[in-house]
């Protein structure tokens, strides 16, 4: 069934986009290689590249000195597990607990705002902020899709 398929999507999705924030010094160490200053990217997209090793600087300091700070990252992938696991109920019965689907919609939509007000207050480029809101539009997509085949099944 398409509803179940889709749901199933969402939370790999979902666990997976959080598990990404436990190897941290991992993937902006890749990144710095990739995009940071003295990359390509730095000639096209100067803002970016800087960025990005600014990221992979502080990062890197934080891991060297305080790397109980990564616990945080840790929790956060964790949230990103039980909310994924939560999507149990409407895997089981999509009718039953269309709620589930409901409140996956809602995340999606107050990560929108969320990213906007605390971006800039902890100093986030704009065009990052811009990438952090597109988890939100990006994940409210198939969220909306499952919701309105839900609905069509329960008529």
């Amino acid at each position: 069934m398409l509803v179940r398929g889709l749901i199933i999507f969402f939370m790999v999705a979902l666990a997976f986009s959080g598990l990404t924030a436990i190897p941290l010094i991992f993937e902006v160490n890749i990144l710095q290689k990739l995009m940071g200053d003295g990359s390509l990217v730095e000639s096209a997209w100067p803002a970016m590249a800087h960025w990005i090793s600014f990221v992979y600087q502080g990062l890197n300091e934080i891991n060297v000195k305080y790397s109980f700070i990564f616990y945080g990252t840790d929790w956060l992938a964790f949230a990103h597990v039980t909310l994924a696991v939560s999507f149990i109920g409407p895997l089981r019965d999509p009718v039953k607990n269309i709620w589930g689907i409901q409140f996956g919609m809602i995340a999606c939509i107050l990560l929108i705002p969320l990213a906007l007000i605390f971006g800039p207050i902890r100093g986030i480029p704009f065009f990052w902020t811009l990438l952090d809101c597109s988890f939100g539009v990006f994940g409210i997509i198939p969220l909306i899709v499952i919701y309105r085949l839900i609905k069509r099944i329960a008529v």
